[in-house]
C-alpha cells in the first residue's frame, strides 16, 4: 500500500505566495543583518507582478511564474544577493569587485552581489528588475 503524499500548503496574500514546507524555514539564516537584507529584498521582489517567495536549497528565493530571478544566498559564510544578468551587464559586473559569478550557475547568467557591506538599494532594485524581466511572462511585463 502506497503512503499518501501530503500536498504543499500555499498561503496567498495579494499577488504573492509563500510556499510552506515542513522542516524548512524561509528565515533560517535571517538574523540581524540578514533579516534586514531579506526584508528589503522582499520589499523589492514582492512588489513585482505575480512574484512568489519560496525556499530553494534552504534560501529565500523569488520566482516569476516558475522561474527564479533572485535569491538571498550565502557563499563562504557571507550573505549575497543572487540575480540573473544579460551578457553585456555580466561584462560590467565582472569589473566590479562587489560582484562575482554565482558558483554552479554562472553559465546561466547568474551573478552575486556581496551583501555584507554598505549596499545601494536603488542599484539592487535595478539588477533585480532586470533579472525579473529576463524570466517574466509577457502578461507580467505588461502589468509592470
Amino acid at each position: 500500500m502506497k503512503a499518501e503524499r501530503k500536498p504543499r500548503q500555499k498561503v496567498a496574500a495579494g499577488n504573492t505566495q509563500t510556499e510552506k514546507r515542513p522542516g524548512i524555514v524561509a528565515d533560517a539564516h535571517a538574523n540581524g543583518l540578514e533579516a534586514e537584507l531579506l526584508r528589503r529584498l522582499r520589499e523589492i521582489c514582492l512588489a513585482l507582478p505575480e512574484v512568489k517567495e519560496t525556499v530553494k536549497w534552504g534560501h529565500p528565493t523569488f520566482e516569476a511564474g516558475k522561474k527564479i530571478f533572485a535569491v538571498l544566498d550565502h557563499y563562504h559564510g557571507q550573505p549575497c544577493i543572487a540575480f540573473r544578468a544579460l551578457k553585456d551587464a555580466q561584462t560590467k559586473l565582472r569589473l566590479d569587485s562587489r560582484f562575482f559569478p554565482a558558483p554552479y550557475a554562472a553559465a546561466q547568467g547568474w551573478f552575486c552581489l556581496r551583501a555584507d557591506g554598505e549596499l545601494n538599494w536603488a542599484e539592487i532594485r535595478e539588477h533585480t528588475l532586470a533579472s525579473y524581466r529576463l524570466v517574466a511572462l509577457k502578461r507580467m511585463l505588461a502589468a509592470l
